[in-house]
């Protein structure tokens, strides 16, 4: 399946669940730090169950990318970037939080630029324009 695919279908699953989740913390008075580990706890054991066959895997790399994998991927990405996530869901509207949580691809394009060395093409910079504009319409007053 293409990349842009599995990316449409992350921004679907992610702004369905975002709908849930908030739905789930307000039905049942929950703090976003339970709403998090509830959510953590389900996608650990479906993703346990589906990497298992890759587990041997984990042996082969070196303690700098497990560092990367640790450092953005647990803690920033997921324990920092979830539990800000539910606090905004929680606190106000999924058509107001969901544009601004969702510059993530705005974040990481410019990260992939300056740091990875992707090309700057006038493509990227209008769609980086226009993601940003479309925030600003969507969250304006």
């Amino acid at each position: 399946m293409k990349p842009q695919i599995y990316a449409l279908m992350t921004a679907i699953a992610w702004g369905v669940g975002g709908y849930f989740e908030k739905k789930g913390m307000h039905l049942g008075k929950l703090s976003p730090q339970l709403g998090i580990t509830i959510r953590t706890l389900v996608a650990f054991v479906i993703l346990a169950a589906v990497s298992f066959p890759q587990w041997k895997t984990l042996a082969q790399a070196d303690s700098k990318a497990l560092l990367y994998m640790i450092i953005g991927g647990g803690v920033v990405a997921g324990a920092v970037g979830m539990f800000c996530f539910y606090a905004a869901i929680k606190g106000d509207s999924l058509s107001r939080v969901m544009p601004i949580a969702f510059t993530a691809p705005l974040f990481g394009a410019l990260l992939g630029i300056i740091f990875g060395g992707e090309p700057v093409t006038v493509r990227v910079i209008s769609g980086i324009l226009l993601t940003v504009g479309g925030i600003a319409l969507l969250t304006a007053g």
